[in-house]
């Protein structure tokens, strides 16, 4: 677990230059309330505020805001796929309420979308470490019955761009029991994607690390490239599908069989979703299928799933479900590792949807 606990020290130390910035945003609500405060980004119809004399993060509905207005920079993305960068204001004309954004792209040009149109606003910065997003999730059972004792450690951050975005997801679990070998499983994800000439359509690269002592599988490496689409794209959910090539090597772990590593080349196909609720809850969710085209009826399978409740300020309260499964593994050798884990974690960034 020693990879584990640097991860974690790693994912801190990114998190350190986030947690402070100057609390000067102006923010108007229907009823007439206004708040001095830093604006943390929206996601899910839920605008996400700091305030000087509240602990912890306050959420307001996105609908009943009457204006906003911020020297600070935001990504802000439309629901058909545009992507701004720039300082925040609001007008409200007789149809409907315009949000201004003046952007850096275009020597300060100022653009006008429509308040509804808007899927998420993210902080972000000329400082590279203020545009890191992402989480740290933790989780420790025990049973007497038969002294099971299971760990896991999750570490998700992500890189935000005006039309491009980066990320890296890492889970970990330790199981021991009584009279039985310790069982570890480690996986790590990594993904770039950049936005296409066309609303809502991007390339991707993806790659994934896995050890799994359940499958014998000391190391197995995963690279592909594939172009995809939002097929919806709001403040409430988003879900994005995709697909392309990939290479996969496979080494296992030393055994009686003296098994060799295996190359395979395969088709990818993907979805990566997030569903929103205003009541503190989060369901995200990536699975992707690897059929493999040098060895003709084999498919690989691997999942990712994590429900958020949010509990209080930065912390969440967990539950997490992960799988990996091959149909034609090696004689002897299991096919599937699969298990379930909850626990506490903490956002750091703006963390309230992974924007992906």
């Amino acid at each position: 677990m020693r990879v584990s606990s640097l991860i974690a020290f790693a994912m801190f130390l990114i998190a350190s230059p986030l947690l402070a910035r100057d609390k000067s945003d102006v923010l108007v609500m229907n009823n007439g309330d206004r708040f001095t405060c830093e604006i943390k980004g929206l996601d899910s119809g839920v605008l996400y505020i700091g305030l000087d004399y509240v602990q912890g993060t306050v959420q307001v509905d996105w609908s009943k805001v009457k204006r906003v207005e911020s020297k600070q920079l935001f990504l802000v993305r439309m629901q058909d796929g545009r992507i701004y960068t720039g300082t925040l204001s609001m007008a409200e004309t007789e149809m409907a309420q315009i949000l201004r954004i003046e952007t850096m792209e275009d020597a300060g040009e100022t653009v006008e979308v429509g308040h509804r149109e808007v899927a998420g606003i993210n902080q972000t910065s000329e400082s590279f470490w203020r545009r890191f997003n992402g989480a740290i999730n933790s989780g420790f059972t025990f049973s007497k019955a038969n002294e099971t004792t299971q760990f896991s450690l999750g570490a998700d951050a992500d890189y935000l761009r005006e039309r491009w975005s980066s990320g890296a997801i890492f889970n970990s679990t330790l199981t021991s029991s009584a009279g039985v070998a310790t069982s570890t499983r480690n996986n790590l994800n990594a993904y770039f994607r950049h936005l296409m000439r066309w609303d809502n359509w991007f390339y991707t690269g993806i790659g994934s690390l896995l050890q799994s002592t359940e499958q014998n599988i000391q190391l197995q490496s995963n690279l592909g490239a594939g172009i995809g689409r939002y097929v919806k794209n709001t403040n409430r959910s988003t879900i994005n599908i995709f697909s392309g090539m990939a290479y996969q090597n496979t080494r296992y772990s030393e055994n009686e069989f003296g098994l060799p590593s295996q190359n395979t080349a395969a088709a990818m196909v993907g979805v990566d979703a997030s569903l929103f609720k205003f009541d503190k809850t989060k369901l995200t969710l990536e699975a992707i299928t690897f059929p493999a085209l040098n060895q003709p009826g084999r498919v690989y399978n691997n999942l990712n799933t994590t429900y958020y409740i949010k509990i209080f300020g930065d912390f969440t309260w967990n539950i997490s479900f992960y799988g990996s499964w091959d149909n034609q593994p090696p004689a002897h050798f299991s096919g599937s590792d699969y298990g379930a884990s909850f626990g506490l974690g903490w956002t750091f960034g703006n963390y309230n949807g992974i924007w992906k």
